[in-house]
């Protein structure tokens, strides 16, 4: 580690600047998708983002951080959502290990993730107009990044006549990988799939860019306000519904975790009818079929967690269940709603 951080030092003094170079390690709030680290030059503040190491049992098959880049400059240039500027974008893995990815840091504060922000947070100890502001900034940063209708370069590489369909081949190919990593099947998910192509949307609706991670624990918020949108590895054009989905499901999967473990949450925030409201209003877009983007979201969530819950298992954090299926996180809910 400490020859890594000399390897940076000495990158980071040649390509960003003049003055001493401290790296500080992981922000304490990262996700586990990627591996972060917060470095300073000089008095600029700088965030590095690199791949999971190949055996720290990562959460995708792949990892494009130039995919990363490209959306988030993407969003800078033709939007006013709070994206964080990017410095420098490197391929070539010989410079530091790995690919890495450059952004300048914001300063803000993040609803947590780990626990998540429901089960105590600045979130829960804000005031009913606070919460409203926060709400009305996460429609503000939907209704910005899909006013940006041409994302050709993020086009997903996967059979499918429509974004919506390839968007959807795309998680089932994650999912065959899945559950050729954990060596068994998941009829759960198989079923779920089944679900969404009985119910395809008649109509699919306009195309826009999605975000691709659209929730709370994705932002930095000051004065309760967003002033930066992060995580954009899941970033490819698709109907407005998925981003809003995914949105209101986070939300509403932690509102049931917490009442699970006996917390209040915050069941007024995001509230469906009210944001959806809000996102039509400042967008002239009418919602159609969330509820089937509700499931789909829950179906992704369901597929990520067993990689998550395979790693746990991995690392000794719990036992196998005798059921590969218990691996999926929220698993009856998922189960009641595709029933």
């Amino acid at each position: 580690m400490s020859g890594g951080r000399t390897t940076l030092a000495a990158w980071a003094s040649s390509h960003l600047g003049e003055g001493p170079v401290r790296v500080h390690g992981a922000p304490t709030a990262a996700g586990r998708s990627s591996d972060t680290l917060l470095f300073d030059v000089g008095t600029e503040g700088f965030v590095l983002r690199r791949p999971p190491a190949t055996d720290a049992f990562p959460l995708f098959p792949h990892y494009d951080l130039g995919r990363q880049a490209a959306a988030m400059r993407l969003v800078a240039e033709r939007t006013e959502v709070p994206v964080p500027v990017v410095r420098w974008y490197e391929p070539d893995p010989s410079v530091l290990g790995t690919p890495f990815l450059v952004m300048e840091r914001v300063e803000g504060v993040p609803a947590p993730d780990q626990p998540p922000y429901v089960f105590g947070s600045w979130l829960t100890e804000a005031s009913p107009p606070q919460l409203a502001v926060v709400e009305a900034g996460m429609v503000e940063v939907l209704a910005g990044v899909h006013t940006v209708t041409e994302a050709g370069e993020l086009e997903l590489d996967v059979p499918g006549g429509t974004p919506l369909r390839r968007h959807v081949e795309h998680w089932r190919a994650y999912h065959r990988w899945v559950a050729e990593q954990a060596g068994t099947t998941f009829p759960v998910v198989d079923t779920a799939f089944a679900w969404l192509e009985r119910r395809w949307p008649v109509e699919e609706g306009a195309t826009c860019l999605g975000w691709g991670d659209a929730r709370l624990a994705n932002v930095l918020f000051r004065d309760f306000r967003p002033v930066a949108v992060l995580d954009w590895e899941a970033a490819a054009p698709g109907p407005p519904e998925l981003d809003i989905g995914w949105c209101l499901f986070f939300h509403q999967y932690f509102q049931r975790v917490a009442v699970r473990y006996g917390y209040p949450g915050i069941p007024e925030l995001l509230a469906t009818e009210r944001f959806v409201d809000a996102y039509e209003r400042a967008t002239g877009h009418v919602v159609r079929d969330l509820d089937w983007f509700l499931v789909y979201a829950e179906l992704r969530q369901a597929i990520t967690s067993i990689r998550v819950s395979g790693r746990a298992v991995h690392v000794g954090d719990r036992s196998a269940p005798d059921d590969p299926q218990d691996l999926i996180i929220d698993r009856p809910h998922l189960e009641e709603l595709i029933a």
